[in-house]
C-alpha cells in the first residue's frame, strides 16, 4: 500500500516535471520540432506530430493532480518516459551521440548520453509507483508540509543531479547549431 502523502508527493513532483518539460517545448516549438525530427524515430511526414508532445506532457501534469485520473496519467507518463529512454537508446546504438537531448529547453544543446536512458527509466519506475494501491488514511497538516517540502526537495535534487551528470558524464563535443 502506498501512503496517501507519498502518492501526493509523487504526483506533485511529476506534475512539476511534466509541466516544466512542456513549457520548455512550447517556448520554442520550431526548435523542439527540429530536435524531434532529428531523432529519426518517425517518418519525416509525421514530423508535425511534434506539436502533440508538449500538449501530452501538459495534459499529464494536470491529470496527475486529479485523483480520479492519476492512475491513468501515471501509466501514460511512465510509458512516455520509457519511450523517451528508448528513443535515446536507439540513437545511441545508431552511433548518433551528438543529437540534442531536447530535455533542457530551447537553448540547451547537450548531446544525448547513456545516463539519460537510465534517468528516464528510473523516472518511469518512480512514476509507476503511483499504480500501487493507496491507503485511505486522512490527510493531516504534517502531510501537507511533507508534500510541499518533499516536492521542492525532489525538484532541487533532480535539477542538481541533471546538471552534475551533464557536466561529469562522458560526452562528445558541445553541440553548435541544429542537429
Amino acid at each position: 500500500m502506498l501512503d496517501p502523502a507519498v502518492a501526493s508527493l509523487l504526483a506533485a513532483a511529476f506534475t512539476l516535471l511534466f509541466a516544466a518539460a512542456a513549457l520548455h517545448k512550447l517556448r520554442a516549438p520550431r526548435r523542439f520540432a527540429e530536435v524531434f525530427t532529428a531523432y529519426r524515430i518517425l517518418p519525416p511526414a509525421l514530423a508535425p506530430l511534434a506539436v502533440l508532445v508538449p500538449l501530452l506532457e501538459l495534459s499529464l501534469a494536470v491529470a496527475l493532480l486529479m485523483i480520479r485520473a492519476r492512475h491513468t496519467a501515471a501509466a501514460m507518463g511512465a510509458l512516455l518516459l520509457g519511450l523517451y529512454a528508448a528513443a535515446i537508446a536507439l540513437n545511441l546504438a545508431r552511433g548518433r551521440r551528438e543529437l540534442s537531448c531536447g530535455c533542457g529547453g530551447p537553448n540547451d544543446r547537450r548531446p544525448i548520453a547513456p545516463w539519460m536512458v537510465v534517468r528516464n527509466v528510473l523516472l518511469a519506475a518512480g512514476l509507476a509507483a503511483l499504480l500501487l494501491p493507496q491507503g485511505t488514511r486522512a490527510f493531516e497538516a504534517a502531510d501537507v508540509l511533507t508534500v510541499g517540502a518533499g516536492t521542492a526537495v525532489a525538484a532541487l535534487l533532480y535539477m542538481s543531479l541533471d546538471q552534475l551528470l551533464a557536466r561529469v558524464a562522458p560526452r562528445g563535443a558541445l553541440l553548435r547549431g541544429t542537429p
